[in-house]
């Protein structure tokens, strides 16, 4: 009987150990998973490439990246610069960059002429509402509205985007293109020949060519800025893309990055003095005032826009999507027209209170 006891009290003693064990297990277990929960997730390596030098119009980025909103979404971004819209969106469909901020339309245009079945760029959030598409012209030469530049002599940079959707706002606004002559200009002399009386007017982007040409001592009253917008252009402007391989293997880092440039938009919009000298500290000979200048022009004319305050930042309007890329087949022959949905996808933003602005 004592034998027996004894191997009872053993055998309960091994029960008992064993079962003290396993918790030791579950314990060591469940504090590695919280640890590992608990520790912050190695930040994301992306590329983001601008398609012109750095200007007030990528303050929200700046902001985003000083303010450390792309950290928080653990991303670590490196910014670099591409040589023109076209460049960009090439660095995007080769993987070489993530993100791009590039012209909506001249997307359209790289698409539609992509033989090669390269991936299917899209759009992800719309940063201009309005292009920034303007004739900048001096009312000294007798050029105070759009009318006016029939007769005239209208310079037209190389790779300027302005200039394809000229043809659609002459067309609405009963102007004859054959009656404006158009001289072909290096972008380095464009403001310098229209300051000098070479040329009466100019192609340009709004918040660009006007600012520049005051800095150089024209008077702003002399100087006369016929935003397409005005005049019926329904073209949107820079909008940011996204690498389709990136957009289906890493959603969420997606959805980060549109978020943070969200949040470095509200504080740009918030602290526009701020975000100009962010901008300047980054340029080379960069002017804390001028780019001040070029920064309210921005959020005024292109950003804050009726339609936003109506439907929040970096969504679209289909219908209008749709009306703009008629008018940007007017002077571009599409192999297939595209639809909005082919080049805008709504999918990796927030929801309205998420986008809505003050």
């Amino acid at each position: 009987m004592r034998a027996i006891r004894t191997n009872a009290i053993r055998f309960r003693l091994s029960v008992l150990l064993a079962f003290i064990a396993s918790l030791c297990v579950m314990a060591g277990l469940t504090a590695n998973g919280v640890s590992a929960a608990d520790e912050p997730r190695p930040p994301l390596a992306i590329q983001f490439s601008l398609d012109r030098p750095i200007d007030a119009a990528a303050a929200p980025f700046v902001m985003a990246a000083a303010g450390g909103l792309f950290s928080a979404e653990a991303l670590a971004v490196t910014t670099n610069i591409a040589s023109g819209s076209s460049d960009a969106i090439a660095r995007v469909a080769a993987g070489t960059s993530d993100f791009a901020l590039v012209d909506i339309n001249a997307l359209m245009r790289f698409r539609d002429k992509d033989k090669q079945g390269g991936p299917r760029i899209k759009a992800v959030f719309m940063l201009f509402n309005k292009a920034p598409y303007a004739i900048i012209a001096r009312k000294s030469r007798g050029i105070r509205m759009l009318s006016d530049i029939e007769g005239k002599t209208l310079g037209v940079a190389e790779g300027d985007l302005s200039v394809r959707l000229w043809p659609a706002v002459a067309h609405q606004n009963g102007i004859k293109i054959k009656n404006v002559k158009q001289s072909s200009i290096s972008a380095a002399v464009r403001e310098p020949m229209l300051s000098a009386g070479q040329i009466d007017a100019v192609t340009g982007f709004s918040y660009l060519s006007a600012i520049n040409l005051r800095d150089r001592g024209v008077p702003a009253d002399d100087l006369a800025v016929l935003k397409f917008a005005d005049y019926g252009c329904e073209a949107y402007g820079f909008a940011v893309i996204v690498n389709p391989a990136l957009a289906a293997a890493k959603p969420e880092a997606v959805k980060g990055f549109v978020r943070g440039v969200i949040g470095g938009l509200n504080l740009t919009i918030k602290d526009p003095a701020g975000a100009a000298a962010e901008v300047a500290n980054r340029m080379d000979g960069g002017s804390k005032d001028l780019e001040l200048e070029r920064l309210q022009t921005i959020l005024r004319d292109n950003i804050l826009t009726s339609e936003v305050r109506r439907n929040g930042v970096g969504a679209i309007d289909p219908a209008r999507f749709e009306r703009s890329i008629d008018q940007v087949g007017e002077d571009f022959k599409f192999q297939k027209r595209p639809q909005a949905s082919d080049i805008f996808d709504d999918q990796f933003l927030p929801p309205l209170n998420g986008r809505l602005v003050n």
